[in-house]
Protein backbone atom coordinates (compact mmCIF):
# COMPACT_ATOMS: atom_id res chain seq x y z
CA UNK A 1 0.00 0.00 0.00
CA UNK A 2 3.25 2.17 0.68
CA UNK A 3 3.81 2.12 -2.93
CA UNK A 4 0.74 2.92 -4.59
CA UNK A 5 0.05 6.60 -5.43
CA UNK A 6 -2.79 9.18 -4.52
CA UNK A 7 -3.87 8.02 -8.14
CA UNK A 8 -3.80 4.31 -7.34
CA UNK A 9 -5.33 4.89 -3.91
CA UNK A 10 -8.63 6.91 -5.04
CA UNK A 11 -8.43 4.38 -8.41
CA UNK A 12 -8.94 1.26 -5.77
CA UNK A 13 -11.81 2.81 -3.53
CA UNK A 14 -12.18 2.83 -0.07
CA UNK A 15 -11.76 -0.28 1.71
CA UNK A 16 -10.56 -1.65 4.55
CA UNK A 17 -7.16 -0.24 4.34
CA UNK A 18 -8.23 2.91 2.81
CA UNK A 19 -10.29 6.07 4.20
CA UNK A 20 -11.30 9.17 2.05
CA UNK A 21 -11.44 12.47 4.33
CA UNK A 22 -12.23 15.66 2.61
CA UNK A 23 -10.88 18.04 5.34
CA UNK A 24 -9.24 17.05 9.08
CA UNK A 25 -12.00 15.02 10.59
CA UNK A 26 -12.81 15.42 14.28
CA UNK A 27 -12.94 11.46 14.48
CA UNK A 28 -9.46 11.30 13.03
CA UNK A 29 -8.09 9.82 16.55
CA UNK A 30 -10.97 6.85 16.49
CA UNK A 31 -9.49 6.31 12.72
CA UNK A 32 -6.14 6.02 13.36
CA UNK A 33 -6.91 3.92 16.35
CA UNK A 34 -8.84 1.84 14.45
CA UNK A 35 -6.32 1.08 11.65
CA UNK A 36 -3.69 0.67 14.23
CA UNK A 37 -5.67 -2.07 15.74
CA UNK A 38 -6.17 -4.13 12.54
CA UNK A 39 -3.29 -4.16 10.08
CA UNK A 40 -2.34 -0.60 9.09
CA UNK A 41 -3.95 1.54 6.24
CA UNK A 42 -4.09 5.06 4.51
CA UNK A 43 -6.08 8.29 5.15
CA UNK A 44 -6.49 10.77 2.90
CA UNK A 45 -7.26 14.03 3.55
CA UNK A 46 -8.45 16.55 0.81
CA UNK A 47 -10.31 13.49 -0.83
CA UNK A 48 -14.63 12.92 -0.90
CA UNK A 49 -16.25 10.01 -0.84
CA UNK A 50 -16.80 10.20 -4.38
CA UNK A 51 -12.48 10.15 -4.71
CA UNK A 52 -12.47 13.71 -6.41
CA UNK A 53 -9.68 15.73 -5.26
CA UNK A 54 -10.58 19.19 -3.22
CA UNK A 55 -7.82 19.53 -1.57
CA UNK A 56 -6.70 20.71 2.08
CA UNK A 57 -4.74 24.39 2.86
CA UNK A 58 -1.63 25.13 5.54
CA UNK A 59 -0.11 21.05 5.22
CA UNK A 60 2.34 22.31 7.45
CA UNK A 61 -0.01 22.89 10.21
CA UNK A 62 -1.92 19.98 9.43
CA UNK A 63 1.14 17.58 9.71
CA UNK A 64 1.19 18.96 13.04
CA UNK A 65 -2.69 18.13 14.10
CA UNK A 66 -2.01 14.72 12.42
CA UNK A 67 1.24 13.81 14.92
CA UNK A 68 -0.56 15.26 17.54
CA UNK A 69 -3.77 13.15 17.27
CA UNK A 70 -1.80 10.37 16.82
CA UNK A 71 0.41 10.74 20.31
CA UNK A 72 -2.80 11.14 21.97
CA UNK A 73 -3.77 7.26 21.48
CA UNK A 74 -2.57 5.27 24.35
CA UNK A 75 -0.56 3.88 23.47
CA UNK A 76 0.64 6.46 20.80
CA UNK A 77 0.38 5.43 17.04
CA UNK A 78 3.74 5.82 14.94
CA UNK A 79 2.04 7.51 11.69
CA UNK A 80 3.84 9.08 8.46
CA UNK A 81 2.62 11.99 7.58
CA UNK A 82 3.29 13.19 3.86
CA UNK A 83 2.10 15.99 1.04
CA UNK A 84 1.38 14.65 -2.20
CA UNK A 85 0.11 17.57 -4.41
CA UNK A 86 -2.93 19.17 -2.53
CA UNK A 87 -3.55 15.95 -0.77
CA UNK A 88 -2.38 15.21 2.78
CA UNK A 89 -1.19 11.02 3.45
CA UNK A 90 -1.83 9.92 6.49
CA UNK A 91 -0.24 6.20 6.55
CA UNK A 92 -0.65 4.12 9.63
CA UNK A 93 1.55 1.13 9.29
CA UNK A 94 0.70 -1.91 11.27
CA UNK A 95 1.57 -1.95 14.89
CA UNK A 96 3.01 -4.21 17.44
CA UNK A 97 1.44 -2.77 20.14
CA UNK A 98 -1.82 -3.39 20.24
CA UNK A 99 -4.60 -2.76 21.28
CA UNK A 100 -5.11 1.11 20.62
CA UNK A 101 -7.77 3.20 22.46
CA UNK A 102 -8.41 6.71 21.61
CA UNK A 103 -10.44 8.50 24.50
CA UNK A 104 -10.81 5.49 26.51
CA UNK A 105 -12.61 3.12 23.88
CA UNK A 106 -11.15 0.93 21.21
CA UNK A 107 -12.26 0.84 17.48
CA UNK A 108 -11.35 -1.76 15.07
CA UNK A 109 -11.91 -1.49 11.27
CA UNK A 110 -14.41 -3.89 9.76
CA UNK A 111 -14.83 -3.34 6.00
CA UNK A 112 -14.54 0.56 5.18
CA UNK A 113 -15.64 1.67 7.95
CA UNK A 114 -14.49 2.32 11.68
CA UNK A 115 -16.68 0.45 14.26
CA UNK A 116 -15.94 0.69 18.41
CA UNK A 117 -16.12 -2.25 20.06
CA UNK A 118 -18.44 -3.18 22.72
CA UNK A 119 -16.89 -4.74 26.31
CA UNK A 120 -17.24 -8.64 24.94
CA UNK A 121 -15.21 -8.13 21.65
CA UNK A 122 -12.34 -6.49 23.91
CA UNK A 123 -11.77 -9.23 25.72
CA UNK A 124 -12.08 -11.31 22.47
CA UNK A 125 -9.54 -8.93 20.75
CA UNK A 126 -7.48 -9.41 23.99
CA UNK A 127 -7.32 -12.96 23.62
CA UNK A 128 -7.43 -12.87 19.43
CA UNK A 129 -3.80 -10.38 19.96
CA UNK A 130 -2.70 -13.23 23.07
CA UNK A 131 -2.61 -10.26 25.88
CA UNK A 132 -5.06 -12.16 27.77
CA UNK A 133 -3.88 -15.97 29.03
CA UNK A 134 -6.65 -18.23 29.65
CA UNK A 135 -4.74 -20.41 31.23
CA UNK A 136 -3.02 -17.54 33.64
CA UNK A 137 -6.49 -16.23 34.52
CA UNK A 138 -8.08 -17.59 37.88
CA UNK A 139 -10.37 -20.70 38.11
CA UNK A 140 -12.49 -19.57 40.67
CA UNK A 141 -14.45 -22.88 40.25
CA UNK A 142 -11.75 -24.79 41.45
CA UNK A 143 -11.14 -24.62 45.70
CA UNK A 144 -7.53 -26.00 46.20
CA UNK A 145 -8.35 -27.27 49.37
CA UNK A 146 -11.14 -29.69 48.23
CA UNK A 147 -9.92 -30.46 45.21
CA UNK A 148 -6.67 -31.22 46.00
CA UNK A 149 -6.54 -34.57 47.93
CA UNK A 150 -3.19 -36.08 49.32
CA UNK A 151 -3.50 -38.53 46.91
CA UNK A 152 -3.75 -36.02 43.66
CA UNK A 153 -0.83 -34.06 45.48
CA UNK A 154 1.50 -37.14 45.53
CA UNK A 155 0.32 -37.94 41.67
CA UNK A 156 1.19 -34.27 40.69
CA UNK A 157 4.46 -33.98 43.03
CA UNK A 158 6.42 -37.16 41.17
CA UNK A 159 4.87 -35.84 37.88
CA UNK A 160 6.23 -32.63 38.31
CA UNK A 161 9.69 -33.49 40.17
CA UNK A 162 8.26 -32.18 43.75
CA UNK A 163 8.89 -33.01 46.94
CA UNK A 164 5.54 -34.20 47.89
CA UNK A 165 5.99 -32.99 51.68
CA UNK A 166 6.23 -29.93 50.67
CA UNK A 167 3.01 -27.58 51.19
CA UNK A 168 0.91 -28.16 48.48
CA UNK A 169 -0.41 -24.09 48.18
CA UNK A 170 3.47 -22.67 48.76
CA UNK A 171 4.90 -24.92 46.02
CA UNK A 172 1.75 -23.89 43.29
CA UNK A 173 2.47 -20.42 44.35
CA UNK A 174 5.96 -20.74 43.35
CA UNK A 175 5.29 -21.96 40.12
CA UNK A 176 2.34 -19.69 39.22
CA UNK A 177 -0.07 -21.88 39.39
CA UNK A 178 -1.60 -20.54 42.06
CA UNK A 179 -2.05 -16.33 42.10
CA UNK A 180 -3.54 -14.11 45.07
CA UNK A 181 -4.84 -17.50 46.59
CA UNK A 182 -7.02 -18.20 43.08
CA UNK A 183 -5.92 -21.72 41.04
CA UNK A 184 -5.53 -20.53 37.80
CA UNK A 185 -6.93 -22.58 34.89
CA UNK A 186 -3.67 -24.09 34.24
CA UNK A 187 -3.57 -25.26 37.90
CA UNK A 188 -6.64 -26.41 37.68
CA UNK A 189 -6.22 -27.79 34.34
CA UNK A 190 -3.35 -30.33 35.80
CA UNK A 191 -4.82 -30.81 38.60
CA UNK A 192 -8.24 -31.73 38.65
CA UNK A 193 -10.08 -35.32 38.50
CA UNK A 194 -12.27 -34.38 35.53
CA UNK A 195 -11.20 -31.40 33.66
CA UNK A 196 -14.54 -30.64 32.42
CA UNK A 197 -16.07 -29.35 35.81
CA UNK A 198 -13.35 -26.40 35.18
CA UNK A 199 -13.49 -26.53 31.12
CA UNK A 200 -16.29 -28.30 29.68
CA UNK A 201 -14.19 -29.17 26.51
CA UNK A 202 -10.83 -29.82 27.16
CA UNK A 203 -10.59 -33.25 27.10
CA UNK A 204 -9.99 -35.49 24.15
CA UNK A 205 -12.12 -37.27 21.78
CA UNK A 206 -10.54 -40.57 20.07
CA UNK A 207 -12.11 -42.17 17.91
CA UNK A 208 -11.33 -45.59 15.56
CA UNK A 209 -13.20 -45.63 12.22
CA UNK A 210 -14.07 -48.17 9.90
CA UNK A 211 -12.58 -47.33 6.04
CA UNK A 212 -11.22 -43.89 4.91
CA UNK A 213 -14.35 -41.89 5.81
CA UNK A 214 -16.27 -41.15 9.60
CA UNK A 215 -19.41 -42.96 7.98
CA UNK A 216 -18.95 -46.29 10.31
CA UNK A 217 -17.69 -45.82 13.68
CA UNK A 218 -16.13 -48.91 15.33
CA UNK A 219 -15.53 -46.81 18.34
CA UNK A 220 -15.02 -43.99 20.54
CA UNK A 221 -13.56 -42.82 23.86
CA UNK A 222 -13.66 -39.66 25.33
CA UNK A 223 -10.86 -38.69 28.05
CA UNK A 224 -11.36 -35.76 30.63
CA UNK A 225 -9.04 -36.74 33.91
CA UNK A 226 -6.37 -33.95 34.45
CA UNK A 227 -4.17 -32.90 31.28
CA UNK A 228 -1.51 -35.62 32.61
CA UNK A 229 -3.49 -38.12 32.56
CA UNK A 230 -5.05 -37.89 29.03
CA UNK A 231 -1.83 -37.40 27.71
CA UNK A 232 -1.26 -41.43 29.27
CA UNK A 233 -4.98 -42.53 28.06
CA UNK A 234 -4.90 -41.68 24.89
CA UNK A 235 -0.84 -43.03 24.35
CA UNK A 236 -2.45 -46.25 25.81
CA UNK A 237 -5.28 -45.85 22.64
CA UNK A 238 -2.58 -45.57 19.97
CA UNK A 239 -1.33 -48.94 21.51
CA UNK A 240 -4.49 -50.65 22.03
CA UNK A 241 -5.38 -49.75 18.36
CA UNK A 242 -2.75 -49.19 15.81
CA UNK A 243 -0.84 -52.17 14.83
CA UNK A 244 2.42 -53.75 16.29
CA UNK A 245 4.84 -56.16 15.25
CA UNK A 246 7.71 -58.12 16.94
CA UNK A 247 10.69 -57.07 15.49
CA UNK A 248 13.90 -58.96 15.75
CA UNK A 249 17.03 -56.81 17.16
CA UNK A 250 20.52 -58.24 19.19
CA UNK A 251 18.75 -58.82 22.21
CA UNK A 252 15.75 -60.26 20.73
CA UNK A 253 12.54 -59.29 19.70
CA UNK A 254 11.20 -55.95 20.25
CA UNK A 255 7.80 -54.39 20.07
CA UNK A 256 7.33 -51.86 17.48
CA UNK A 257 4.32 -49.60 16.79
CA UNK A 258 3.02 -49.38 13.17
CA UNK A 259 3.59 -45.60 13.82
CA UNK A 260 6.22 -44.30 15.91
CA UNK A 261 5.43 -43.26 19.41
CA UNK A 262 7.80 -40.30 19.56
CA UNK A 263 6.09 -38.58 17.02
CA UNK A 264 2.51 -39.18 18.37
CA UNK A 265 3.52 -38.05 21.48
CA UNK A 266 5.14 -35.43 20.33
CA UNK A 267 1.93 -34.10 18.35
CA UNK A 268 -0.64 -35.21 21.22
CA UNK A 269 1.40 -33.06 24.05
CA UNK A 270 1.52 -29.88 21.18
CA UNK A 271 -2.27 -30.45 20.86
CA UNK A 272 -2.73 -30.60 24.37
CA UNK A 273 -0.45 -27.53 24.83
CA UNK A 274 -1.45 -25.33 22.45
CA UNK A 275 -5.34 -25.55 21.58
CA UNK A 276 -7.56 -22.93 22.58
CA UNK A 277 -9.36 -23.71 25.55
CA UNK A 278 -11.95 -21.64 25.09
CA UNK A 279 -12.92 -23.43 21.89
CA UNK A 280 -16.22 -25.55 22.11
CA UNK A 281 -14.45 -27.87 20.44
CA UNK A 282 -12.38 -30.48 21.88
CA UNK A 283 -8.59 -32.25 20.53
CA UNK A 284 -9.69 -34.84 18.22
CA UNK A 285 -7.68 -37.98 17.64
CA UNK A 286 -9.45 -39.89 14.71
CA UNK A 287 -7.84 -43.31 13.76
CA UNK A 288 -9.01 -44.49 9.90
CA UNK A 289 -7.59 -47.07 7.38
CA UNK A 290 -5.44 -45.07 6.19
CA UNK A 291 -4.44 -42.56 8.47
CA UNK A 292 -4.46 -41.08 11.81
CA UNK A 293 -5.27 -37.70 12.51
CA UNK A 294 -4.85 -35.45 15.62
CA UNK A 295 -6.69 -32.16 15.49
CA UNK A 296 -6.30 -29.13 17.32
CA UNK A 297 -9.39 -26.38 17.47
CA UNK A 298 -7.80 -22.81 17.63
CA UNK A 299 -5.64 -22.19 14.65
CA UNK A 300 -1.51 -21.14 15.34
CA UNK A 301 -1.46 -18.63 18.49
CA UNK A 302 -1.12 -14.58 17.81
CA UNK A 303 1.59 -14.47 16.36
CA UNK A 304 2.88 -17.49 14.86
CA UNK A 305 2.97 -18.55 11.04
CA UNK A 306 2.70 -21.84 9.25
CA UNK A 307 5.83 -20.97 7.61
CA UNK A 308 7.18 -20.99 11.54
CA UNK A 309 6.23 -24.61 11.92
CA UNK A 310 9.78 -26.38 13.13
CA UNK A 311 11.71 -23.74 13.44
CA UNK A 312 10.03 -21.58 16.94
CA UNK A 313 7.51 -21.81 19.27
CA UNK A 314 4.77 -19.31 20.06
CA UNK A 315 3.15 -20.94 23.07
CA UNK A 316 -0.96 -19.69 23.51
CA UNK A 317 -1.06 -21.08 27.33
CA UNK A 318 3.15 -20.13 28.40
CA UNK A 319 1.86 -21.15 31.50
CA UNK A 320 0.65 -24.10 30.87
CA UNK A 321 3.83 -24.78 28.46
CA UNK A 322 6.25 -24.49 30.93
CA UNK A 323 4.44 -26.78 33.20
CA UNK A 324 4.45 -29.46 30.84
CA UNK A 325 7.81 -29.02 30.08
CA UNK A 326 8.93 -29.43 33.64
CA UNK A 327 6.88 -32.41 33.65
CA UNK A 328 8.87 -34.06 30.81
CA UNK A 329 6.54 -34.15 28.04
CA UNK A 330 7.86 -31.28 26.04
CA UNK A 331 11.08 -31.34 25.30
CA UNK A 332 12.79 -28.70 23.88
CA UNK A 333 11.13 -25.60 22.78
CA UNK A 334 10.51 -24.86 19.45
CA UNK A 335 11.96 -28.29 17.76
CA UNK A 336 8.37 -30.44 18.41
CA UNK A 337 7.65 -30.25 14.61
CA UNK A 338 11.44 -31.24 13.26
CA UNK A 339 11.29 -34.07 16.04
CA UNK A 340 8.54 -35.30 14.71
CA UNK A 341 9.25 -35.72 11.02
CA UNK A 342 12.39 -36.93 12.03
CA UNK A 343 11.25 -39.51 14.38
CA UNK A 344 8.72 -40.72 11.51
CA UNK A 345 11.98 -40.58 8.85
CA UNK A 346 14.05 -43.39 10.94
CA UNK A 347 11.03 -45.35 11.27
CA UNK A 348 10.50 -45.73 7.80
CA UNK A 349 7.26 -44.14 7.29
CA UNK A 350 5.47 -41.41 5.34
CA UNK A 351 6.24 -38.30 7.18
CA UNK A 352 2.92 -36.29 8.37
CA UNK A 353 1.17 -33.33 6.76
CA UNK A 354 0.34 -30.26 9.21
CA UNK A 355 -3.14 -28.56 7.93
CA UNK A 356 -3.52 -24.93 8.93
CA UNK A 357 -6.83 -22.83 8.80
CA UNK A 358 -8.15 -20.13 11.06
CA UNK A 359 -9.70 -22.31 13.42
CA UNK A 360 -8.14 -25.98 13.10
CA UNK A 361 -4.17 -26.96 13.05
CA UNK A 362 -4.40 -31.13 11.89
CA UNK A 363 -2.13 -33.44 11.26
CA UNK A 364 -2.34 -36.70 10.01
CA UNK A 365 -0.13 -39.35 9.85
CA UNK A 366 -0.28 -41.74 6.80
CA UNK A 367 -0.40 -45.29 8.03
CA UNK A 368 1.61 -47.83 6.33
CA UNK A 369 0.25 -49.94 3.98
CA UNK A 370 0.32 -52.97 5.49
CA UNK A 371 -2.32 -50.86 8.48
CA UNK A 372 -5.16 -51.52 5.20
CA UNK A 373 -5.51 -55.49 5.88
CA UNK A 374 -4.56 -55.83 9.65
CA UNK A 375 -3.39 -59.14 10.66
CA UNK A 376 -2.12 -61.03 13.75
CA UNK A 377 0.21 -63.43 13.97
CA UNK A 378 0.68 -66.12 17.15
CA UNK A 379 3.94 -64.23 18.18
CA UNK A 380 1.87 -61.20 18.23
CA UNK A 381 0.48 -59.46 21.69
CA UNK A 382 -0.91 -55.95 22.74
CA UNK A 383 1.09 -53.69 24.56
CA UNK A 384 1.14 -54.18 27.98
CA UNK A 385 2.02 -51.71 30.31
CA UNK A 386 3.57 -52.40 33.71
CA UNK A 387 0.41 -51.57 35.56
CA UNK A 388 -1.81 -53.57 33.25
CA UNK A 389 0.52 -56.61 33.92
CA UNK A 390 0.05 -56.09 37.70
CA UNK A 391 -3.88 -56.44 36.58
CA UNK A 392 -4.55 -59.54 34.80
CA UNK A 393 -2.06 -61.79 37.11
CA UNK A 394 -4.04 -60.40 40.14
CA UNK A 395 -7.25 -62.04 38.18
CA UNK A 396 -9.02 -65.26 39.81
CA UNK A 397 -12.16 -65.81 37.57
CA UNK A 398 -14.85 -62.76 37.95
CA UNK A 399 -14.28 -60.04 40.56
CA UNK A 400 -15.64 -56.91 41.57
CA UNK A 401 -13.80 -53.87 41.27
CA UNK A 402 -13.31 -53.85 44.63
CA UNK A 403 -12.00 -57.06 45.13
CA UNK A 404 -9.03 -56.11 42.14
CA UNK A 405 -8.55 -52.98 44.12
CA UNK A 406 -7.43 -54.94 46.88
CA UNK A 407 -5.87 -57.54 45.16
CA UNK A 408 -3.55 -54.57 43.47
CA UNK A 409 -3.28 -52.94 46.95
CA UNK A 410 -4.84 -49.94 45.48
CA UNK A 411 -7.35 -47.58 47.22
CA UNK A 412 -8.11 -44.97 45.10
CA UNK A 413 -10.70 -45.56 42.78
CA UNK A 414 -10.44 -42.99 40.15
CA UNK A 415 -6.58 -43.79 39.83
CA UNK A 416 -7.64 -47.30 39.46
CA UNK A 417 -10.07 -47.04 36.71
CA UNK A 418 -7.53 -44.57 34.85
CA UNK A 419 -4.05 -46.40 34.73
CA UNK A 420 -5.37 -49.94 35.82
CA UNK A 421 -8.79 -50.86 34.39
CA UNK A 422 -9.22 -49.09 31.62
CA UNK A 423 -6.21 -49.51 29.77
CA UNK A 424 -7.06 -53.31 30.18
CA UNK A 425 -10.32 -52.91 28.97
CA UNK A 426 -8.94 -50.68 26.04
CA UNK A 427 -6.44 -53.35 25.00
CA UNK A 428 -8.83 -56.16 24.93
CA UNK A 429 -7.38 -58.28 27.94
CA UNK A 430 -10.32 -57.42 30.64
CA UNK A 431 -14.09 -57.36 29.94
CA UNK A 432 -16.98 -56.74 31.76
CA UNK A 433 -19.16 -59.49 33.19
CA UNK A 434 -22.31 -57.21 32.22
CA UNK A 435 -21.34 -55.12 29.00
CA UNK A 436 -25.07 -54.16 28.54
CA UNK A 437 -24.77 -52.25 31.82
CA UNK A 438 -21.37 -50.88 32.27
CA UNK A 439 -22.87 -48.83 35.39
CA UNK A 440 -24.11 -51.92 37.18
CA UNK A 441 -23.79 -52.16 40.91
CA UNK A 442 -23.47 -55.48 40.45
CA UNK A 443 -21.20 -55.16 37.42
CA UNK A 444 -17.99 -58.03 37.22
CA UNK A 445 -14.67 -58.12 35.65
CA UNK A 446 -12.74 -60.96 33.68
CA UNK A 447 -10.39 -62.03 31.84
CA UNK A 448 -10.71 -62.35 28.19
CA UNK A 449 -9.08 -65.52 26.30
CA UNK A 450 -6.66 -62.77 24.48
CA UNK A 451 -5.99 -61.90 28.26
CA UNK A 452 -5.52 -65.15 29.88
CA UNK A 453 -3.06 -66.01 27.24
CA UNK A 454 -0.74 -63.01 27.37
CA UNK A 455 -1.26 -63.23 30.95
CA UNK A 456 0.51 -66.89 30.08
CA UNK A 457 2.90 -65.83 28.34
CA UNK A 458 4.11 -63.59 31.37
CA UNK A 459 7.20 -64.53 33.52
CA UNK A 460 6.66 -66.75 36.72
CA UNK A 461 9.29 -65.49 38.75
CA UNK A 462 9.45 -62.22 40.47
CA UNK A 463 7.28 -59.25 39.27
CA UNK A 464 5.71 -58.93 35.92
Amino acid sequence: MSNCTVSDLIALGEGFTTEFKRSLPSDLGREICAFANATGGVILIGVDDAGTITGVPDHNRLKSQVQSVARSADPPVAVEVESEGEVLRVTVPEQHGKPYSFGGRFFIREGATCQQLSRDEIREFFFQEGLIRLDETPCNVFDPTVEITPVRWAEFAEQAGIDPGLNPLTVLENLHLVKDARMTHAGAWLLADDITRFTLQAGVTCAVFRGNSKTHILDRKEFHGNLYAIYQEVMAYFQAKLNSALIPNAQGREERLELPESALREALVNAIAHRDYRSTANVQVYIFQDRVEIVTPGGLPAGMREEDLGSRSVPRNPLLFSMLYRMRLVEQIGSGIRRIHDACREHGVAEPAIDVSPDWVTVTFPRPVEAATPHVTPHETPHVTPHVRRLIVVFQGEMSRVEIMQALGLKDRQHFARTYLQPGLDAGLVEMTRPDRPRSRTQGYRLTALGRQVRDSLPKNGDP
